[in-house]
């Protein structure tokens, strides 16, 4: 399973009022492992930059006078998502100013979601936490995610913290390493390693509502794998 999360930078907040991306940040997740492989783009939108927007991503007009547009890198980027699912924060905005760059560059592609799928975290996060703030700093609080360096919001660094928040969102990066060779065991740095015990194991039968938080949970995890998830499949 491909996905590519996503973040991008704008010139000011509405495509109504002709602002353009001005920074494009994609990182690359396969079979919920984060690969290193990723797209990263400041890109000249031949506008002015709102006062406002600067102060939230720090780029200036004067920064962006010899990076590429939008239409020099489309097809590169349409390339790096195509047939992905693209994981979102708040995924109006960001597919509202992708699709209208598509047009304004006469892509081969005029809508995003032609070629990728969409999940937007924020949505999840609702579902997951309704009544708490879900924004990105308030989630990586909540997951325990190092955002000491985000003094100003940039795609790249914001996609990142969103991949470790998702999988955190829906189960972390699972590595068991059951069959990984270790050291002496009698070494004082050796892992510990659980003991098999002959005591009967206790048995403790899951609440109605511990069972619905349970099915609830899988329903989520099913919809951000795209119907990939076993465990409901076991469980139905």
């Amino acid at each position: 399973m491909r996905q590519i999360v996503l973040d991008t930078e704008t010139t000011g907040l509405e495509t109504s009022e002709g602002h353009r991306i001005i920074e494009l940040g994609c990182l690359e997740i396969v079979n919920r492992r984060l690969t290193g492989e990723r797209l990263h783009e400041y890109l000249q939108p031949d506008r002015e930059i709102d006062p406002r927007a600067i102060e939230v991503h720090g780029i200036s007009n004067e920064f962006l006078l010899d990076k590429p547009r939008f239409a020099d890198v489309v097809d590169r980027f349409l390339d790096f998502v195509d047939g992905a699912e693209l994981v979102i924060h708040n995924a109006p905005f960001d597919v509202g100013f992708i699709n209208h760059e598509l047009k304004l560059a006469k892509a081969r592609v005029r809508r995003i979601e032609d070629v990728c799928g969409i999940l937007d975290t924020l949505v999840l996060a609702r579902r997951m936490h309704p009544g708490s703030r879900n924004s990105l700093d308030a989630l990586c609080k909540r997951y325990q995610i190092d955002a000491s360096g985000r003094v100003q919001h940039g795609a790249v660094l914001d996609a990142g913290l969103l991949a470790d928040v998702y999988l955190a969102m829906t189960g972390g990066q699972v590595t068991l390493g059951l069959e990984r060779e270790g050291p002496d065991p009698a070494s004082p740095s050796a892992p510990v390693r659980a003991r098999a015990s002959s005591a009967p194991l206790r048995v403790i039968e899951p609440s109605a509502e511990e069972r619905a938080e349970h099915d609830d949970l899988l329903a989520l995890l099913d919809q951000s794998s795209g119907g990939a998830c076993q465990w409901r499949r076991l469980s139905g």
